[in-house]
């Protein structure tokens, strides 16, 4: 009798349950403030492969929006800011939330390859005085990562205050044997959003992909690479992803560390104490853009979309992935038909096959457009950076893609300095010798391959 009982609640009851879960789904999204392709991508999950599409849902569904009531509150607002006696105009506004001010007496230098960033992090955690913070979406365990957690280690057992913020998700394989030394040593570790942690309410969606090392305030690096082998290390390696980072000295530097406090105090619930500002010898406009669910708007969305409308000459993006929203996909065919050169360098396949797919039909509509898409053939391509004419350049956390600039806690610097503005151009003329240009694809099959992946583009 148990036994037939255990079969009904099997075969009819849990079916019902799930589908009607579904059906209260439905009514949701059909309700929340989406995007339409967002929109009919969820609508087609849920309904056609609810066990599939239910799950998902509660566990990447939900947009900022409707969870900024109940986990990280907003990024402080800038403070007041006066116009720029040179007359600079910022690719976005500081009266935008998420959008610094513009902050001179810095100095930059770019960081191309992974040698040379490890041993500017692994030299700046050295030579740090007292303050060393760090955010990063992965923490390898490797000779990489194992390294820069010792250098960490040792720096707190100086004394010195060391916090090190890393995203559940990205770091869901790191435990507390991992970083035992470290914590043993008086450094302090908190998980960004636990990954389990019931009920989800989109929490797993809402990914911290900021990457910053700062050190003493007055001292950054910031850019694409985690702190793993697959981006960084003492050594050349034929595996190793091309990335770009920066470091960053100056004020712009303190904007970093806002950031950092108050990603901390969400994480750890501890205040850190602010620091004050240092000023170089050097003359860089630089730009903080944060964006993510504590920003009021899609900054760095917003920032690459005025880009476009604004650029005069050209607008030259490198980024791994390339899943566009429509407002950013057509603002960029709008820029290519007005005559603007829209190049765009990604590389020839990433690590994610299923976000390859979903790029396609946006890339051939921005080649129809007159856009130009080059395939980076020397491996993985990570960097994420962006020139619009000769007035600015943005280096950052984030892909051009929705996930990045919809939902995950992203930050970019904008660069308005002219001779940093050509290095980077100099750096993408370099990436582009590695490139070929994008052959169509006509096998029905892969086609609709491609069809099929830019219908569920808004779920990656």
């Amino acid at each position: 009798m148990a036994h037939h009982l255990g079969e009904i609640v099997a075969f009819h009851l849990l079916p019902s349950l799930g589908y009607l879960l579904a059906l209260l789904l439905l009514a949701r999204v059909i309700t929340e403030r989406r995007s339409h392709a967002s929109v009919l991508a969820w609508i087609l999950a849920i309904s056609f492969v609810p066990y599939v599409g239910v799950p998902l849902y509660f566990m990447f569904g939900g947009r900022k929006l409707a969870a900024r009531a109940h986990s990280k509150p907003l990024l402080p607002g800038t403070p007041p800011h006066e116009p720029d006696p040179q007359g600079l105009k910022p690719i976005l506004s500081p009266q935008v939330h998420g959008a610094f001010p513009v902050t001179f007496k810095n100095s930059i230098v770019m960081l191309p390859s992974g040698e040379q960033a490890y041993d500017e992090c692994l030299g700046l955690i050295n030579g740090a005085r007292h303050t060393v913070a760090v955010a990063t979406f992965i923490l390898g365990k490797d000779a990489t990562g194992r390294a820069l957690l010792d250098a960490l280690a040792m720096k707190a057992a100086e004394g010195a205050t060391v916090r090190l913020l890393l995203d559940a998700f990205g770091c869901m394989n790191i435990g507390s044997r991992f970083l035992a030394p470290f914590t043993e040593a008086g450094g302090k570790v908190a998980f960004f959003m636990p990954v389990m942690r019931l009920p989800f309410r989109g929490r797993t969606n809402l990914r911290n992909h900021r990457k910053m090392l700062i050190v003493d305030g007055g001292t950054a690096v910031v850019g694409g690479m985690n702190l793993a082998e697959e981006y960084m290390g003492p050594y050349g390696s034929r595996d190793r992803w091309r990335d770009l980072s920066v470091r960053v000295d100056g004020p712009v530097a303190s904007h970093l560390y806002e950031i950092f406090r108050f990603d901390w105090l969400f994480a750890a619930k501890e205040s850190l104490e602010p620091l004050r500002p240092v000023e170089t010898e050097a003359d860089v406009p630089l730009q903080v853009i944060a964006s993510g669910p504590d920003v009021a708007t899609d900054s760095l969305r917003e920032a690459v979309i005025n880009a476009l409308f604004t650029a005069e000459e050209r607008v030259w993006i490198v980024t791994p992935y390339f899943v566009p929203d429509q407002t950013l996909a057509e603002a960029l065919c709008m820029a290519a038909r007005r005559g603007v050169n829209v190049t765009l360098i990604v590389p020839r396949r990433s690590n994610h096959r299923i976000a390859d797919l979903a790029r396609e039909m946006y890339l051939e509509q921005l080649e129809e457009a007159g856009g130009s898409i080059l395939l980076y053939q020397a491996g993985m391509l990570h960097a994420k950076a962006m020139i619009v004419d000769e007035r600015a350049a943005v280096v950052g956390s984030a892909n051009m893609d929705m996930r990045s600039l919809l939902f995950n806690y992203e930050v970019g610097i904008s660069v308005y300095d002219p001779g940093i503005i050509k290095q980077v151009d100099a750096w993408m003329g370099w990436l582009s010798s590695f490139c070929l240009p994008k052959a169509r694809e006509s096998r029905r099959r892969v086609r609709f391959l491609q069809g099929l992946g830019r219908l569920f583009a808004p779920l990656l």
